[in-house]
Formats: structure tokens, sequence, C-alpha cells
């Protein structure tokens, strides 16, 4: 498992909850509930890594919590 942040946010715009790991760009999941959404988001994050590493990208280190201004 990874030990990235995973923000998690109801959005009314998609009548779902919404999942975001802000240290892999561009990488989000949704769901029906908060633990569907959970749920997505470990799958997303591991392909998100995968293709990143199919790519050559590099793969952020976790940094746990962040703080935001």
């Amino acid at each position: 498992m990874y030990k990235y942040e995973v923000i998690l946010y109801w959005s009314n715009e998609d009548n779902s909850y919404l999942a975001e790991v802000p240290e892999l760009a561009g990488c989000m999941a949704d769901g029906e509930t908060m633990a569907e959404a959970l749920e997505n988001i470990h799958t997303v994050m591991e392909e998100w890594i995968e293709t990143a590493q199919l790519m050559g990208k590099d793969i952020p280190e976790p940094k746990g919590k962040l703080t935001y201004a």
C-alpha cells in the first residue's frame, strides 16, 4: 500500500465522493460512497505509478501530510 496523502470530499457537481492524491499529478478517483472512492483511488494510484515507471518518469516519494497556505 502506498503512503501518499489522500484528500476525500463530496462533489455536488459530480454527485459523488472524490479522492485526490496531490503528490501524484492528476491522480483522482470517484465513488458513490467514501469507502468506494478510497478503494478506487488505491487502484488509480497503482496504475499511475505503473504508467510513470513505463514512461521512465520519476515517482515522487510520499511526504505524508501536506500543508497548504
